[in-house]
Parts: C-alpha cells; structure tokens; sequence
C-alpha cells in the first residue's frame, strides 16, 4: 500500500521522504520549491493552532501547490477539511474503534493513516483496522538534528514486523533522513531539514534524495 501515498508509476525501491508541513502563510511557496528538488511521496499538512476555516485554506493552498507533482496531499484528523481541500487522506489518532470507523467509512476512495503511533501494542491495534500507513513521532517532533532514539527503535520494530508502511519523523538535519531510512521504514518524514534549510527547500530535497539514493537499504535486498 505504499503507493497509495503517492501517484508515481514506478515508485523506489528504498526509503522516500514525506514532507510535514508547517501551518506558515509562506508554506506553499516553500512546498512547491520543495517539490521541485525532486521525489517527495506526499505531504502531511500539520495543523498547530489553526483554527478550522484556516486550516481549510492552508490544506487547499497546499493542495494546488502539489498539484503538478504527484505528491499525495493528508490533512490531520479532519474529515470535513479533507473532503473540502481534496485532499487525498488524512492522519487520525485516537483508539482502533475510531481508526476502523474512518477506514470503513473513507477507504479506499481515500487515503486513511494513522498516528502518532507509541508503542508496539498500540501498533499492532492499529494495524488491524487497516490503515494505509502508521506514523511514529510527532510533526513537530523535530528539534533535535537527530531523529528521537524512541522512534528509530518503534520504527524498525514495525517495519519489521508488518506490511503496512511506516513513516517516521526524521530530525531537523537533512543526513537524519538516513537513520530513518536504516531502520527499514518505508518513509522519513521531514519537517525542518528542508523548510528550514539554509540552502532553499528545493536543494534541501535534491540532497536528501541524493544521499537517499546512495546509502539507503534497498527493500528488495531486505529478509
């Protein structure tokens, strides 16, 4: 299902990057110079203190700032703001009641993932809803160059032991996104190694993707 989180026709074979994307005015212009550095699978628009007729409009900004690049575009636990953006999915958190209410509810037609997630029995309760993907971290988890240990282990752990793609949340340095891809998830999600980049978003995911594509376990190579 981790082609579900994108609308390429020949996804890679390693770890990809998910971008998670402030609630800033300025954010579309920097997704769309994020975008243009190269392969990004989709976007997580984080809410933070917006309040709903602002997050409606941040989320369909983003919506058409992704348009031309295939990038699958999830709003936070927001049915009615997915539904009105066009977004393509959304991420809830809450019980497994919840998540297996949204997934019958929304999937297929969209994508349903499910986050943070913070243990293993919370994983493996998740997992039997069905959702498109489970998330380990926070979106705003990122402020340490490094990816938090906690995750890195919950990660592997997951991606070891389930089908379903793992996204974790990297740290604020852009190499982090390698650590993330070691542990076997299917994607590093990346909200200040690239927005808040010295260099510009749009170099920030040239060189992300360019280490990725060097040292990044091949999951054809995996088991």
């Amino acid at each position: 299902m981790a082609d579900r989180l994108d609308s390429t026709e020949a996804p890679l074979d390693r770890c990809r990057i998910v971008l998670a994307v402030p609630p800033l005015g300025d954010a579309a212009d920097a997704v769309r110079q994020a975008l243009s550095g190269g392969d990004v699978a989709s976007l997580i628009v984080a809410r933070g203190e917006l309040d709903a007729a602002a997050y409606q409009h941040h989320a369909q900004a983003m919506v058409e700032a992704s348009k031309d690049h295939g990038a699958a575009v999830l709003v936070e636990a927001d049915s009615q703001v997915m539904g009105r953006s066009n977004a393509d999915g959304m991420m809830i958190g809450g019980d497994a009641k919840t998540l297996a209410e949204a997934t019958a509810r929304f999937s297929p037609k969209k994508i349903v993932g499910y986050g943070p997630v913070k243990s293993r029995h919370q994983a493996m309760e998740a997992a039997e809803a069905g959702p498109d993907f489970l998330f380990i971290g926070k979106l705003d988890g990122d402020i340490r160059p490094e990816p938090h240990p906690k995750n890195l282990g919950l990660g592997e752990w997951c991606a070891s032991v389930m089908q379903i793609p793992v996204l974790v949340m990297a740290g604020s340095a852009p190499q982090s996104a390698l650590d993330v891809a070691r542990t076997g998830a299917d994607f590093a999600v990346l909200g200040l190694a690239v927005f808040a980049c010295v260099d510009g978003p749009a170099e920030a995911v040239r060189k992300i993707n360019e280490e990725l594509d060097r040292h990044a376990p091949r999951f054809a190579d995996e088991g």
